[in-house]
């Protein structure tokens, strides 16, 4: 492609969307999402996307721009990442990618597996027949049927634990057995300078439970309140973002607004914490920077490396 890329990750509320926007200021650039819930249009404050002053300052690409009632995807991500990618190389713009995604990141410098899409009708049931079941219900579900899927997934996660269900369902087989051939990357890991922000821990966990707070103050109840209305597919990736689910059964009357603070703010540092992990097995290629000085620290980065390129791989 020819397009120059930045690459920074980071566990939620490292500072990272901060930092892009700086570098997106001087070098100049466009800020391109790598966040799997800053997709979805419905939920600026709930999953800090960046507000519209930041998008103003900078070009944003791939924020908001996915409605909450679909099930967005890593493969779909890549589509609009591809698309994304050249629009940025016509306009002659460093393209920044940023974001918590780690899964995101590898799609794009590794390949994703080539695993067939699950047919709308098999999809729609699947997720019916799975609504008045626990994830743990699920995943011993699971267990009994693909013992070798079960076994690389958490049973807090139903998510993808329904969709290795569904995958048996409309295949036969078993999820981890399409995980060998990957499509071709579209990034080149050894051209792409990449970050990954890594704040000490309980500096970490301090501005995650500040900022949700915050965002409890500055308008989330409400936009959680306006997707409630929509009545959606709990199932949803967008109904299960950070928060929202716990902020749900306050408006239900199930949780105090103190419970529901108290639930997504640990809901998140144990996010973070897998998000750490992730980096650290998944992601070889990042440079961690732990100071707090990232944009004076990733300048020097760049200034000793050459002009990063993408490719194919």
């Amino acid at each position: 492609m020819g397009a120059r890329a930045i690459l920074i990750a980071g566990p939620t509320a490292s500072g990272k969307s901060a930092l892009a926007l700086a570098l997106a200021r001087r070098l100049p650039g466009a800020v391109v999402n790598a966040d799997s819930m800053q997709v979805y249009r419905d939920l600026r404050i709930i999953t800090a996307r960046p507000t519209v002053e930041e998008e103003a300052a900078a070009p944003h690409l791939l924020f908001g721009h996915v409605d909450a009632a679909t099930n967005y995807s890593v493969g779909r991500w890549l589509d609009d990442l591809s698309r994304t990618l050249r629009e940025v190389e016509a306009r002659r713009l460093t393209p920044i990618l940023v974001g918590g995604t780690g899964m995101y990141f590898k799609a794009a410098l590794y390949g994703l597996s080539d695993i067939p899409a699950v047919p709308d009708d098999v999809r729609v049931a699947m997720r019916a027949w799975a609504q008045d079941k626990t994830p743990q219900q699920l995943h011993a579900e699971l267990a009994a049927r693909d013992a070798d899927t079960a076994a690389l997934l958490r049973d807090t996660d139903p998510q993808r634990v329904l969709r290795a269900l569904e995958v048996l369902k409309a295949t036969g087989k078993p999820l981890v057995s399409f995980q060998g051939p990957r499509s071709p990357p579209l990034l080149n890991a050894s051209d792409c300078p990449a970050f990954f922000l890594a704040p000490e821990r309980q500096t970490l966990y301090a501005r995650i439970d500040a900022r949700f707070e915050q965002m409890a103050q500055i308008g989330a109840i409400d936009e959680v309140a306006a997707l409630k209305t929509r009545a959606l597919d709990p199932a949803l990736p967008a109904m299960r973002a950070h928060g929202v689910p716990h902020l749900i059964a306050y408006l239900d009357g199930k949780l105090t607004l103190e419970e529901a603070i108290l639930r997504s703010q640990l809901d998140t540092r144990r996010y973070a914490k897998r998000q750490f992990t992730f980096a650290r097995h998944q992601l070889p290629s990042f440079e961690w920077i732990a100071g707090d000085t990232p944009l004076r620290d990733v300048e020097v980065a760049l200034s000793s490396c050459a002009r990063p390129t993408s490719g194919t791989g």
